[in-house]
C-alpha cells in the first residue's frame, strides 16, 4: 500500500510493491492573480432547491454576500471560491446535509451550454465524455474532469484544484450527481454506475445518495467518480446535422486558444499525484486529459513550457514536502519519485536548490530560497 496527497491535500492510499510512506498534508497552493472561475450556469439550480427547502433564494445569497442578481444571465462569470462560499452558506442555512446532491440531480448536460451541446453531437459515448473532459475547463476552472479505461470498467472523476474552495464535500455531490444524468442522458435509463466513489465520509444519512444512484457506495475514496462497464462507452448516440457540429467545434476550440495559458495548471494537478501513483507517463496524462501526447505537447509549448519542466516542479515540490514534514530516508524518498538510484535523485535535487537533499532536511527550508524547478538538458 502507498499514501500520497490529493490535490486538495488529504492522504490517500494506494496499492503498491514499493514500501510504505505516510507524506504531510500539501500546503495550499498560493492564489495566482487569475482566479478561477465558472459560468453561474453551473450552478442555476441553486435558487429552485433553496425555494424546494422552504429558504428564500435572495436571503440565502445575500447572507453568502452574493448577488442574487448574477443568476438572471447564466453567462455571468463568478469565481470557483464564491461559489463554493454560496454552498456552505446555503447549507447551513437550509439545514440540509445533502444540499449538494439536491443540486446535482437537478443538473445535467443542458447546464454547460456550447459544451453539452458538442458533447450530444459526438457519435458515440467515449468521445462525447472526452470531449466533456478536454472543453469543461472552458466553463468551469477550478476543477478537472477525467476518464480512464481500465479493463471492462470506465472511471469517470471530477477533481477539485482550488485550493481554497469551501464545503467541497458538496461541491462533489453535486458534480457527482450532475455526471449521473450526464450518463443517463446520453446512455439512457438503463445505464447504472457499478460503483460511485466519493472523497468525503460517510454522511450520517445516505438513504437519498441510495436512492439517487441506486449503486454500491464507497466513501473515504481516492476520488470522486462514477464506475460504470467500459461497454457503455462504444454506444453510439443519435446522427445529427454535420454543420452543426462543425459550428460548435469551431466555436469551443477557438474559445479554448483563448485559455491556453491554463492547460498547464492541468497537467500539474494530475502529475501532483499521479507521479506517486505510476500514472505520471506523458501518454497516461494526456490519456487522462482526453489528448493525445503530440497534442499535449503542442500546447505546452504555447504556453511556454514542456512536460518534463512540469515533471520536475512536481518531483521537487513533492520531494521538499517529504523532506521537510517526514522522515522517510532520501532513498525511499528517490524510489517513490521513480529515480533509478538514490545518486540520480540527489543530482537531480542539487540542480533545482543548489544543495543536496540531506542539506535541505537539515537547514529546513526557510533557510533556502526555493528555486523553480529546471528541465534535466540530455
Amino acid at each position: 500500500m502507498r499514501w500520497f496527497p490529493t490535490r486538495r491535500g488529504r492522504l490517500v492510499c494506494v496499492r503498491s510493491n514499493r514500501s510504505n510512506i505516510v507524506v504531510p498534508k500539501r500546503r495550499r497552493a498560493p492564489r495566482t492573480a487569475k482566479a478561477a472561475t465558472l459560468r453561474i450556469a453551473a450552478i442555476s439550480q441553486v435558487p429552485d432547491v433553496l425555494r424546494e427547502l422552504g429558504a428564500d433564494p435572495a436571503e440565502v445569497c445575500a447572507a453568502a454576500g452574493f448577488d442574487f442578481a448574477l443568476f438572471n444571465d447564466p453567462n455571468n462569470l463568478i469565481t470557483y471560491h464564491a461559489a463554493s462560499h454560496l454552498y456552505r452558506v446555503c447549507t447551513e442555512k437550509t439545514g440540509c446535509p445533502h444540499f449538494g446532491l439536491m443540486k446535482g440531480r437537478r443538473s445535467g448536460l443542458d447546464g454547460l451550454g456550447f459544451i453539452g451541446l458538442l458533447a450530444k453531437c459526438a457519435p458515440d459515448v467515449g468521445t462525447a465524455l472526452r470531449r466533456l473532459v478536454r472543453y469543461l475547463h472552458l466553463h468551469i476552472r477550478g476543477a478537472v474532469t477525467t476518464l480512464e479505461e481500465s479493463g471492462k470498467l470506465a472511471i469517470f472523476s471530477y477533481e477539485i484544484q482550488e485550493p481554497d474552495a469551501e464545503a467541497t464535500d458538496q461541491i462533489a455531490d453535486a458534480s457527482l450527481g450532475t455526471m449521473f444524468n450526464i450518463m443517463v442522458a446520453l446512455c439512457g435509463p438503463r445505464w447504472k454506475p457499478v460503483e460511485v466513489r466519493f472523497e468525503h465520509s460517510r454522511p450520517s444519512n445516505v438513504a437519498p445518495f441510495r436512492r439517487f444512484f441506486q449503486a454500491p457506495l464507497s466513501f473515504n475514496a481516492n476520488d470522486n467518480s462514477l464506475v460504470f462497464a467500459a461497454r457503455w462507452l462504444s454506444r453510439p448516440l443519435p446522427a445529427v446535422d454535420p454543420e452543426l457540429r462543425r459550428l460548435l467545434r469551431d466555436h469551443v476550440e477557438a474559445l479554448e486558444a483563448q485559455y491556453a495559458d491554463e492547460f498547464p495548471e492541468q497537467v500539474r494537478c494530475l502529475l501532483r499525484t499521479g507521479l506517486l501513483a505510476d500514472h505520471g507517463s506523458e501518454d497516461k496524462v494526456a490519456t487522462l486529459l482526453s489528448t493525445h501526447s503530440r497534442t499535449m505537447h503542442r500546447r505546452l509549448a504555447a504556453s511556454g513550457t514542456n512536460f518534463r519542466a512540469l515533471v520536475d516542479e512536481c518531483r521537487y515540490e513533492i520531494a521538499r514536502q517529504m523532506l521537510e514534514g517526514t522522515d522517510a530516508g532520501v532513498g525511499r524518498i528517490a524510489d517513490m519519485l521513480d529515480y533509478a538510484d538514490t545518486s540520480a535523485f540527489a543530482r537531480a535535487f542539487r540542480r533545482w536548490s543548489g544543495t543536496t537533499p540531506a542539506q535541505w532536511r537539515k537547514r529546513g527550508q526557510v533557510a533556502l530560497p526555493v528555486k523553480r524547478a529546471r528541465p534535466h538538458r540530455a
